[in-house]
């Protein structure tokens, strides 16, 4: 593989024009694709398997016209205090308003609060639901002024009116933090390189093939059914690998050219070299993104294969643009140890025979190995203990900041109805096999009625066909609650007694329902997940260092960074530590989905640093060095830039942490701690201290995998071949020359 990516980096560098113009051109391309695709509805949600999706089906089926996947909002009424909703200047009110409500071309039906019972007990509140043809995410603009200056119009009368549902879903948004987060990773760049030129290649690269991977994502959005979170994950991740990738190539080019290349050759030997690296740092990446497809929730599986293709993008600009713009730079890329005049005056750095950082670094941890790496282990099992009281859920209006409407409206629903009324369950009774379906419907109603946990249950409603009837089950505990889920199970078990006794099977559904089953199957499939990733990677990473016990260390160390940052996840975002800072309003259980996506994430990036960290070593190592000088050579060589890629990508997720949606902050908090413990303690402090206690055993193979294993030759060793081939021809030419 050395040999061929020499040649690739060569080509690139001779024809940088060429490929320069293709890249331009592909922007180009996926820009246009972009503006002229038409405009991406909300991305559909489903949960192919569960209980809850077969009932959603069912209803699609069975109602035609009950559009189960429109947009839903609840206007909450509260009278002024001493008065009650029944008062005869407040229900006029709420009549005009329910009016108002109904004269949307997009609303499917309003209900009338006195004539479906929905006041409180006290008579101090009462809602009316709206429902929509549509999804909130493809609902007019129209349809949401109208909502919003009807609750108006009754404020104005004297009520208190708040809106909950998801009619009014934003579109979420980033925040300036992003832009924030790729300042930093220039400073960093500038300060690794003490170039401005050198430091624009990877921000320009990376730049690039994020906006042809974010730009086709949009294109396709539409016909793939691509949800807005899909672009923004691409985006966060395809920055973060592209600023690393391009990072450690140009790193390479100047380190070759300190060693007196010219600078065609130095770009061959970069993407040689570093470029190996890269492929296959992007390729574990790739892995654990696709692998999410494991999980079988297209709306997870679209999002790891649009950020993987992003990846992949960006593993190619990196040996491709990378070489072709070092052409165009020339003699302003300067070899490692020297600075742009701008930063330096193209001067030597002082002071060059004195050992640098991460020398000095690498030392240490291979005198006190033992030490190292039990303080490592304990700091980070110290941050994992959050993590034993994890609490999985999906949010809800309910863990919406209080200055919101839509969470002063569940607070006011209840106040007035008890916790449970804003997770209502939704029961559908298919009796089609039945022989008596009306018998069959009101066994249903009276056995859930009996169950422990429930408030209301509202009669049957048949559907035209009069074989599918939906009962509406009001719980006495809030949606995310444990009661809520047992709930759910009791009536579930409660299903299958009915049918044994009537033919008719009995399914639980709705948001409390489908977000319970989201969580389960998460869960369930979070092992053979890890297994998949993990012993995918680990098959791919003995090939890459011919080493049994290295790809065994590095997924060992991957479970430390990703325990531990599930901890970090825990205190801040569940229990509320630096909260503020963070800008945490609200907070609560950890979404569904975090474990597994961390899993999968963290695990790529991490190899990242593993595999560009270590095949330094593993370098040293083939050419002769004792393992202790080779950890040292590695960190010598390595450490600086790996610190700095660190540094870039923690800056690139720590940028995402001012987006509005929960998911996204959530997830950006969570990479960013996530690298941090994984460069930083595991890669710098973890992996040199048990390399030096395993000595030369860390590089054993047996030799019968050792033969049946391809040679990559990720260390370039093939290229020391090239150069003893060249010195060959070049002296047999001069002997030529003297015959």
């Amino acid at each position: 593989m050395a040999t061929f990516l020499y040649k690739l980096g060569r080509l690139a560098f001779r024809r940088r024009h060429f490929v320069a113009l293709i890249w331009v051109a592909l922007l180009t391309l996926a820009g246009v694709g972009a503006a002229s695709a038409p405009t991406a509805g909300a991305s559909s949600f489903s949960i192919p398997g569960t209980e809850a999706q077969k009932a959603f089906d069912l209803l699609e089926q069975r109602f035609p016209g009950m559009s189960a996947d429109g947009a839903t909002a609840r206007v909450v009424f509260k009278a002024p205090s001493g008065e009650k909703m029944a008062d005869k200047n407040n229900k006029a009110t709420v009549k005009n308003t329910v009016k108002a409500l109904g004269d949307g071309s997009e609303v499917t039906s309003v209900t009338d609060p006195f004539k479906a019972h929905a006041v409180s007990k006290d008579g101090s509140v009462a809602y009316a639901s709206v429902k929509y043809k549509v999804s909130g995410m493809e609902l007019k603009d129209s349809s949401k002024t109208a909502l919003e200056d009807a609750a108006q119009q009754a404020r104005d009368a004297g009520l208190t009116v708040e809106v909950g549902g998801d009619a009014l879903q934003a579109t979420p948004e980033t925040g300036s933090t992003e832009v924030i987060g790729i300042a930093v990773a220039a400073v960093v760049l500038v300060i690794t390189f003490g170039s401005l030129i050198a430091a624009g290649l990877p921000l320009l690269t990376a730049l690039i093939g994020v906006g042809i991977g974010v730009s086709t994502i949009t294109a396709l959005a539409n016909a793939l059914d691509l949800g807005t979170t899909t672009s923004t994950l691409a985006m966060m991740i395809g920055l973060a690998v592209g600023i690393d990738y391009a990072l450690f190539i140009v790193s390479r080019y100047r380190a070759e050219l300190a060693e007196g290349r010219e600078r065609e050759e130095a770009a061959g030997r970069a993407v040689g070299t570093a470029g190996s690296a890269v492929v296959f740092a992007g390729l574990t990446v790739v892995i654990a993104l696709v692998g999410l497809a494991v999980v079988n929730i297209p709306m997870l599986t679209k999002m790891g294969v649009a950020a993987a293709g992003t990846v992949a993008i960006a593993v190619l600009i990196a040996l491709t643009m990378i070489p072709a713009l070092l052409g165009y730079a020339g003699r302003k890329v300067q070899p490692a140890g020297k600075k742009s005049k701008l930063l330096g005056g193209g001067r030597a750095a002082r002071k060059a025979h004195k050992p640098n950082m991460g020398t000095r670094w690498a030392s240490f941890v291979v005198r006190r190995p033992l030490a190292v790496l039990l303080l490592g282990i304990v700091g980070l099992g110290a941050a994992a203990i959050p993590a034993t009281s994890l609490e999985l859920g999906l949010p809800d209006d309910g863990s919406q900041p209080t200055s919101t409407t839509q969470r002063r409206a569940y607070d006011l629903l209840s106040e007035g109805f008890g916790p449970g009324f804003n997770g209502p369950l939704m029961v559908v009774v298919d009796a089609q096999s039945s022989g008596a379906p009306k018998a069959a419907f009101t066994k249903v109603s009276d056995e859930i009625k009996g169950l422990k946990g429930v408030v209301t249950v509202t009669p049957p409603a048949p559907n035209k066909a009069g074989d599918t009837a939906t009962i509406t089950v009001i719980p006495d505990s809030k949606p995310s609650s444990v009661k809520t889920e047992d709930l759910v199970h009791a009536i579930r078990d409660k299903g299958g007694e009915i049918k044994a006794d009537t033919d008719a099977k009995v399914l639980v559904t709705g948001t409390t329902a489908m977000n319970i089953d989201f969580s389960q199957k998460l869960n369930d499939a979070l092992i053979p997940y890890l297994a998949l990733v993990v012993g995918l990677a680990f098959l791919l990473l003995i090939v890459v260092f011919r080493s049994i016990l290295v790809p065994l260390k590095a997924a060992l160390g991957f479970l430390l960074s990703v325990l531990a940052a599930l901890g970090a996840v825990v205190a801040v975002f569940q229990w509320g530590w630096l909260s503020n800072l963070m800008g945490v309003e609200e907070t609560g259980p950890i979404m569904s989905m975090m474990p597994i996506f961390m899993v999968g994430v963290v695990f790529g990036l991490a190899m990242d640093y593993e595999v560009f960290l270590v095949t330094r070593m593993r370098e040293a190592y083939v050419h002769g060095e004792k393992p202790s000088q080779a950890i040292v050579t590695g960190f010598k060589h390595g450490a600086r830039v790996v610190t700095a890629a660190a540094v870039i990508m923690i800056a690139v997720f720590s940028g995402f942490i001012g987006s509005s949606e929960s998911m996204i902050k959530m997830i950006g908090f969570g990479l960013a701690i996530a690298v941090f413990f994984d460069a930083f303690i595991v890669r710098m402090a973890l992996v040199p201290a048990v390399l030096a206690l395993l000595g030369k055993k860390a590089w054993w193979l047996p030799k019968w995998l050792d033969r049946a294993l391809p040679n990559v030759d990720v260390e370039g060793e093939g290229l020391r071949a090239l150069d003893a081939d060249r010195r060959k021809d070049e002296d047999d030419d001069r002997e030529l020359v003297r015959v």
